[in-house]
């Protein structure tokens, strides 16, 4: 296998899950980083040749067309590896879910981060940031309602992207105090984000 080239931003929350599944499935030092960063404003240095979405992270490997997006691209460094991320159903199901869930609380907050960096204060519509920040609230107490059983099985996909997300939340919205009121879930992210990948691949 030739070398694989991953178009890369420190501190977006989608490559680091990219970043956690190369270092735990022994990948790392197969993918060059290419540095990239754009908005939905301006595309900067965002691969458009590679993701005409502009959109990263974005995989650029010697066998095929560019690969995006985090989701396509965890599932294929795990095949790559021998499937081990995302198991046989029925507990695939889950895990897929869970993924889903994580990336979805991404989403969330990416957008009230757009909100307040690309926005000017004069439109800002604080209503439907709160809005955003009422789905990832939802979301947490639904993963402490329904999931810890999950996050304390064996590692996959879903608990990388719950744990991705949990980071970046920390990262960009740290003044929201998630943890209140969410014991069982603060402990596992707290160990979860110790975890040698977690820690390799922090935000600056």
């Amino acid at each position: 296998m030739g070398v694989m080239r991953l178009h890369h931003s420190p501190t977006s929350p989608f490559v680091r899950k990219v970043m956690v599944v190369l270092h735990e499935t022994g990948l790392i030092d197969q993918v060059e980083l290419s540095p990239a960063s754009g908005t939905p404003i301006e595309p900067g240095t965002a691969p458009i040749g590679a993701n005409p979405l502009g959109k990263v992270p974005c995989l650029e490997r010697p066998d095929g067309p560019a690969l995006y997006d985090s989701r396509v691209i965890c599932r294929y460094l795990d095949a790559l590896t021998g499937p081990r991320l995302y198991p046989a159903p029925p507990r695939k199901w889950e895990t897929l879910t869970l993924e889903a869930t994580g990336d979805g609380i991404m989403e969330a907050a990416l957008l009230m981060v757009y909100e307040a960096r690309l926005r000017p204060e004069a439109i800002r519509f604080e209503p439907w940031v709160e809005g955003q920040w009422s789905k990832i609230a939802r979301t947490l107490d639904a993963i402490e309602g329904r999931w810890m059983s999950h996050l304390n099985g064996p590692l996959d996909a879903g608990q990388i992207a719950v744990g991705c997300a949990i980071g970046y939340v920390d990262f960009r919205l740290g003044g929201r105090t998630w943890r209140e009121g969410r014991a069982t879930l603060a402990a596992w992210a707290d160990g979860f984000l110790a975890r040698p990948a977690m820690a390799a691949t922090a935000p600056p």
